[in-house]
């Protein structure tokens, strides 16, 4: 074991800190270091400080905002200088643009990146395509010990791009506790949501946003309902304040009200009780434009569920097309109604998706894999080792 360090891990919201990074500050405290996280204040820090986690609230941007990104830069620079950190892990991207320059002007001795998905995408206009890429290699180059990359398509783009050297890339993947998953389908739950025995229900967990395809999902449900009355739609998720995209729920509105969809979609909004609610699916569906290595359909197949995903890095390195579920390509609303019909017109077929995933997800996606990959890179890095473990 490493000699006891000072960890400093960056994010630009709470949710991040609270959903996805709890596991790993457990681990990292439990090998003897001190962890404090640095984000936007919001509710959600609180389970972090009731654990004793040292809490830093800055305000930090989820999008490009001059003033507001050179603010919020200052204050992580003082903070670096004022704690001394030994080590900075920065998540998401413009917190982690912000964290790892503080990190470098303020001396910080190791940078790690966690890249849950590059910003840029093959369907990003060309030119902004490279800009945002440009900024990842300069940012690479001199801000960046390790670059971990939850999905082994950014890890071998990262090397490709130039973005970092392949020694310094460390492929994490991602994982779910399979114990959270394993429960059976509680009927309150359904009853609650005001949705019957006989309902088949679309599930969908995520930010009601436009890259995460919300909109074509509506479109398609109205497709599937015409087809199959008896289907719901249950939506699982809200905006965050920090949200980029404010247009997204007067689309859905829209696409409600000329549909005539209003009986047929349940909203749950923001909640805590995941496990239970996807058992409570018939299919699991994420659209998004562009994803890292999205956990919830991980979460979906852990418990079960068939999915239906667009076609994009991450999502095709989880989804075994038309073993444990269906890719459908981007933005393509008939294609994904198709899917999300033949998925549940065939109950054999949905069962057989269902388990394929269920056994996918405890032989490949174990959260305690993912985090060991982790905390030995750590170690590697803490203890001077020049090759820490990479991406096969």
């Amino acid at each position: 074991m490493t000699r006891p360090s000072k960890i400093l891990q960056v994010s630009a919201v709470d949710v991040t800190a609270r959903f996805l990074l709890l596991p790993l500050l457990d681990r990292l405290r439990g090998e003897g270091h001190e962890v404090h996280v640095a984000c936007s204040p919001g509710r959600h820090l609180d389970v972090l400080a009731d654990r004793g986690i040292p809490i830093h609230p800055i305000p930090i941007a989820r999008r490009i905002a001059p003033l507001r990104n050179a603010i919020s830069l200052i204050r992580l620079a003082r903070l670096m200088r004022r704690e001394r950190f030994d080590l900075v892990h920065v998540h998401t991207p413009v917190a982690a643009a912000l964290g790892r320059i503080a990190a470098r002007i303020t001396g910080v001795r190791h940078v790690v990146y966690t890249a849950h998905g590059f910003y840029f995408h093959d369907r990003m206009a060309p030119w902004k395509r490279r800009l945002v890429v440009w900024i990842e290699r300069w940012l690479g180059r001199c801000c960046t010990d390790l670059l971990f990359t939850q999905s082994a398509e950014d890890a071998e783009t990262a090397v490709h791009e130039k973005i970092v050297p392949r020694e310094r890339v460390v492929w994490i993947g991602n994982g779910v506790d399979l114990g959270r998953h394993a429960a059976p389908p509680n009927p309150e739950v359904r009853r609650s949501l005001d949705l019957e025995t006989d309902h088949l229900v679309v599930g969908f967990v995520g930010r009601l946003v436009r890259e995460k395809g919300i909109v074509e999902l509506f479109e398609a449900m109205a497709c599937v309902h015409d087809a199959l009355p008896h289907a719901r739609l249950l939506i699982v998720g809200d905006t965050l304040a920090s949200d980029r995209d404010r247009k997204a729920i007067s689309m859905l509105h829209h696409v409600l009200e000329r549909h005539h969809l209003q009986g047929a979609i349940r909203f749950a909004g923001f909640r805590e009780d995941i496990p239970d609610l996807l058992a409570a699916m018939d299919v699991f569906v994420l659209p998004s434009h562009r994803e890292g290595m999205p956990r919830t359909i991980l979460e979906a197949m852990a418990t079960g569920v068939p999915v239906v995903a667009t076609d994009i890095r991450g999502c095709r390195e989880e989804v075994v097309d038309g073993v444990t579920g269906f890719l459908v390509p981007v933005n393509s609303p008939s294609q994904l109604a198709a899917a999300i019909l033949r998925t549940l017109e065939d109950r054999d077929l949905a069962s057989r998706l269902g388990e394929a995933g269920r056994a996918r997800a405890r032989a490949e996606f174990n959260e305690d894999i993912v985090l060991e990959r982790q905390i030995a890179a750590i170690r590697s890095l803490l203890g001077g080792s020049a090759t820490p473990p990479h991406a096969p």
